[in-house]
């Protein structure tokens, strides 16, 4: 995992899951950022009242070796900061208003996420991908809008590829998986009931799971073979999980485009033969 220029978004997209001391440092650290680099764990410690394992393992949590990777993180992000395109939607701003900022929160949302692709990651991936059998898609709610945008892309790959959207042939899918067959499970909390229900069965069959979700430390990326993450933040009129859908829809078109290019001439011909199928429902 990547190391650099991100701290302030790690920290932005993990708030939600945070417990009330890691709140606490969070609060401190995006008041005034700038201050952090020129403290030690010990001061920041005294001055919150807490730890310093606690602050240690705050900076772990959100994807850091360590307090002292965080603060050069932090600091290459403040010293020379990029301009901050993300602007809070307010209730009087006009449609044409709240239209660009939407735009420059995807925007940011997808350069938020590029920092932190772990290409080995990715590529592992792809490598158990293109071994498997056999392909599911998983995911509930908004997160199944995107395991359904996957599933819709990897039939092009002529790759075994299915998918259910109901929560009961989710569990009776995944209890047909094999150690041979790979899901890929889009959450973006990682901690639903109906994921964490599929994650054991998932688990149990011994499929390799890959996981598309939130960069925060949850169950279903703990447990996953293989981590994804994107990072997002939430507003007053759009959730984390809104935000993040345009990441994870272009997750998944980085790992089909990988795909595509490692498949050669099997998956140009596969391509080829979906646009005949299809071809025939044109005028």
């Amino acid at each position: 995992m990547k190391e650099q220029r991100f701290a302030l978004a790690a920290v932005r997209g993990s708030y939600r899951h945070f417990s009330d001391k890691e709140k606490k440092i969070a609060d401190f650290i995006l008041e005034d950022p700038r201050n952090i680099i020129h403290l030690t764990i010990n001061q920041i410690a005294d001055e919150l009242g807490l730890a310093e394992s606690t602050v240690f393992r705050f900076c772990q949590r959100i994807g850091f070796k360590g307090f002292q990777a965080f603060k050069i993180s932090l600091a290459a992000e403040v010293v020379a900061p990029l301009k901050d395109i993300h602007e809070k939607i307010e209730q009087g701003d006009s449609v044409q208003s709240v239209t660009e900022k939407v735009f420059r929160s995807n925007i940011k949302t997808l350069e938020d996420t590029l920092q932190i692709v772990d290409g080995e990651a990715l590529e592992k991936a792809v490598a158990v991908i293109l071994k498997a059998r056999k392909v599911e898609f998983f995911g509930n709610g908004g997160s199944a809008i995107v395991a359904m945008d996957g599933y819709h892309k990897f039939i092009r790959l002529g790759v075994h590829v299915t998918m259910a959207l109901d929560s009961h042939m989710q569990l009776m899918a995944a209890s047909q998986m094999t150690p041979d067959d790979v899901a890929i499970v889009v959450s973006h909390s990682g901690s639903t009931t109906d994921v964490l229900d599929v994650l054991r069965i998932l688990k149990e069959k011994n499929a390799t799971v890959i996981c598309v979700t939130n960069f925060a430390k949850s169950p279903l990326s703990k447990d996953a073979d293989i981590a994804l993450y994107t990072i997002s933040e939430e507003t007053d009129f759009r959730s984390e999980a809104l935000a993040s859908r345009i990441a994870q829809l272009s997750l998944i078109d980085a790992l089909y485009t990988n795909l595509m290019i490692a498949r050669g001439d099997e998956g140009k011909k596969a391509l080829h033969d979906m646009r005949e199928a299809i071809s025939q429902k044109r005028l």
